[in-house]
């Protein structure tokens, strides 16, 4: 469920370029080019206020946003 609302919000509101055959959980956000700098600010703050967690700065590292899964399981981290 979680990954789905991260997936919809990348593929409707922040994607690059037009995602073929829809965004997978493991893909590499990043490195695939599917976000720039920018559109992983807009994220983490979409992840903030969505799921109702802070992102500190020292947390936003690339282990945590390379893929959806990373992302989902960050969120999953914070809401312990």
């Amino acid at each position: 469920m979680m990954e789905q609302t991260i997936i919809k919000y990348i593929e409707k509101e922040l994607a690059n370029e037009y995602i073929e055959d829809g965004l997978d959980a493991t893909d590499d956000l990043l490195g695939s080019g599917i976000l720039d700098s920018m559109a992983m600010v807009r994220l983490i703050a979409y992840v903030e206020e969505t799921f109702e967690i802070k992102v500190d700065p020292e947390e936003m590292i690339i282990e945590n946003f390379m893929t959806v899964e990373d992302i989902s399981n960050f969120i999953s981290s914070k809401k312990v």
